[in-house]
């Protein structure tokens, strides 16, 4: 097991954002930019023993500064939509920027991938890690409260990346974290040919701008369904609203609704391509997971000069619900001081 470090660059600002590999011994390498907590590249052996790039991703700060497309980011203070920015807290009113038009998406103009983070690598027998550290302030984006955050890599020698996420308040406020990494497990140019299976029996369905309903609907006989293995691109042109308006998976599929005692692991997804072998199992203790395909990315720069067409990659971001603070029949983000806000998700890569 081994971290090593460099330097990949600096923000507009002039500060350096350093690069950190970690290495275990069955040749997979995962490199993580301070800028972000980003994932920037994942190593991996196929089928065939040869190890290739499994995510999207850029060669420059100056890249990720200018992409919309959160590319292996750490997103929050809260991950996904809040209808109109607004929501209430103990009967106070808050206003966040409305970024994704009508919507506050992905923590704001300045959310958590545009940050600067604390980095602390370590290293053990069976497994190396890095640790990132930020503070967020109170009023930052317009969330109340202080909140101060860990999020910690670890990759082991099963080929597992361990995602675990820590965080803590002053003031009573919202949070949702989630890892925004896009995959293409055979650097195709889409990903409609990688078979997948979610295991989960209902969604989120949404408006046309992808705030959800408040319901809970089956994905039984309609294209949501990946219960069964199929390709991710058998059904993504079916002519149903909830396609049509998010021009493809844009969507939240329930893991749970009430928490288990304790923050047990539950399966979400299993992904695989046919012509590497490479497969991707994601296990998490969050209660949602936002598929998407990469609906939007044409035109958004790419490693070596290039740039991504359209649904390049998908995401599987496990996270709590869409506007869940104001959705009151789903699983809280509320956080009060004094608690400790704790998600795992586990990315584990293999071949078959």
């Amino acid at each position: 097991m081994n971290v090593v470090k460099e330097r990949f660059g600096a923000l507009h600002s002039g500060e350096a954002v350093y690069a950190y590999k970690l290495c275990n011994q069955q040749n997979m390498e995962v490199t993580i930019l301070t800028m972000g907590g980003i994932i920037q590249s994942i190593l991996v052996p196929g089928r065939d023993g040869q190890v290739a790039e499994v995510t999207l991703g850029c060669d420059s700060v100056a890249d990720y500064e200018r992409s919309g497309a959160y590319f292996g980011a750490i997103v929050g203070r809260y991950a996904n939509r809040i209808a109109r920015g607004q929501f209430e807290l103990n009967e106070e009113s808050f206003q966040l920027a409305c970024n994704n038009e009508p919507n506050h998406l992905h923590g704001g103009n300045s959310g958590f991938n545009l940050q600067l983070w604390q980095a602390e690598p370590s290293t053990e027998d069976n497994h190396c890690s890095l640790a990132l550290y930020y503070e967020s302030e109170d009023g930052e984006e317009g969330y109340p409260g202080k909140l101060n955050i860990k999020v910690t890599y670890t990759l082991n020698n099963q080929n597992e990346l361990i995602i675990d996420y820590h965080a803590q308040c002053d003031t009573t406020t919202v949070v949702n974290l989630t890892n925004h990494t896009y995959f293409n497990l055979n650097g195709s140019d889409d990903c409609l040919h990688h078979n997948l299976i979610i295991h989960s029996a209902q969604y989120t369905p949404s408006d046309e701008t992808a705030i959800p309903y408040g319901d809970l609907e089956s994905v039984k006989n309609t294209p949501m369904d990946f219960q069964t293995m199929k390709p991710i691109g058998q059904d993504i042109e079916a002519k149903t609203v909830q396609l049509k308006q998010g021009r493809g998976y844009d969507h939240n599929w329930v893991i749970w609704t009430e928490r288990d005692k304790g923050y047990s692991l539950n399966p979400v997804a299993w992904a695989e391509e046919p012509d590497s072998g490479r497969t991707l199992e994601v296990l998490s203790t969050q209660p949602g997971v936002q598929f998407y395909t990469g609906n939007y990315l044409e035109g958004e720069p790419a490693r070596g000069g290039r740039q991504y067409g359209m649904r390049a990659g998908f995401c599987l971001e496990t996270q709590h619900f869409p506007d869940s603070p104001n959705h009151p029949e789903f699983p809280s983000t509320t956080l009060n001081p004094g608690e400790t806000y704790h998600e795992q998700t586990v990315f584990r890569f293999g071949t078959y």
